[in-house]
């Protein structure tokens, strides 16, 4: 039997920067537009939430009834360490989509319904990254997706509810936090290559090889900071995304070094942690644009 904490540990806190940044930037992307709408950003923060608590839940269930999770280096796993049963954990992945798909209807009925047809697809593509016969997480598309999904999707959706529009600024920074979540599931699968080699699960680390990961690792973090130069267009107060760079040099420091296994666990919490501090920076720079 699974304890309070051990729930909150598998639904991977450490992973929330990818979604609450996201939210942060488009509605600061909004903002610069003097069109923000503070009730349709608080909702595209708990669509974006659920639906990373949601797909974390959805992969501990999935990689668990295949046991990819049974010999793992990382963060505990709900299914894979038997603490709580699959079923459990899949009836809480699909309360969090559920959760995700109310909040999403609510934004589609008071903006644009076909909305409804992305968030159909949003959740769709967090239950097949790791579930169904042919996971595409396991074929290497997994850092495509989440820079389409967490990057992409999440600030231009962010943007376009409550401004009714995108724009070239909401556009840089959707590329910048695509990049940081990317980077994120780069570092953790840098790690994982030894067991997901093992169990068959081709993820793009495995298909770069180590050396090669961590070199994408390093372009993935230098992106957002050329959004930085870039959104400078729009506002001197752009600038102030260089705050993160020292958090993205710390993040990558476990990979210049050579880390493998746990001790590649803070490069995963320091790229987060830069994606959070840019994400802040940049929406108050927009804003006050």
């Amino acid at each position: 039997m699974a304890t309070a904490a051990q729930w909150i540990e598998g639904a991977r806190p450490r992973t929330l920067p990818n979604a609450i940044a996201p939210v942060l930037v488009g509605t600061g992307a909004a903002a610069s537009l003097d069109l923000a709408v503070w009730w349709k950003a608080l909702l595209a923060l708990i669509v974006s939430l659920a639906l990373i608590v949601g797909v974390n839940f959805a992969n501990d269930y999935s990689d668990g009834i295949r046991g990819t999770d049974d010999d793992r280096v990382g963060p505990l796993r709900l299914v894979g360490s038997k603490l709580v049963s699959p079923g459990a954990v899949k009836a809480a992945a699909i309360s969090c989509f559920t959760v995700a798909a109310v909040a999403g209807f609510v934004l589609a009925a008071t903006t644009a319904w076909w909305l409804v047809a992305v968030g159909v697809f949003c959740i769709i593509g967090a239950w097949f990254y790791t579930g169904g016969k042919k996971p595409y997480g396991y074929s290497g598309f997994g850092e495509i997706a989440v820079f389409i999904f967490f990057g992409l999707i999440a600030v231009l959706g962010t943007q376009f509810v409550q401004a009714e529009r995108v724009d070239l600024a909401g556009l840089a920074g959707a590329i910048a936090i695509g990049s940081f979540s990317s980077a994120v599931l780069v570092a953790n699968n840098l790690r994982d290559i030894p067991t997901d080699t093992e169990s068959g699960k081709i993820t793009l680390a495995v298909r770069l090889g180590d050396a090669k990961t961590r070199t994408l690792h390093v372009i993935l973090l230098a992106v957002p900071f050329v959004a930085t130069l870039l959104l400078i267009l729009r506002t001197p107060w752009a600038l102030l995304g260089l705050l993160a760079l020292p958090l993205a040099i710390r993040a990558n420091a476990p990979l210049r070094s050579g880390g493998q296994g746990m001790a590649l666990i803070p490069a995963l919490r320091d790229t987060g942690l830069a994606m959070l501090v840019w994400g802040a920076a940049t929406a108050v720079a927009l804003s006050l644009a």
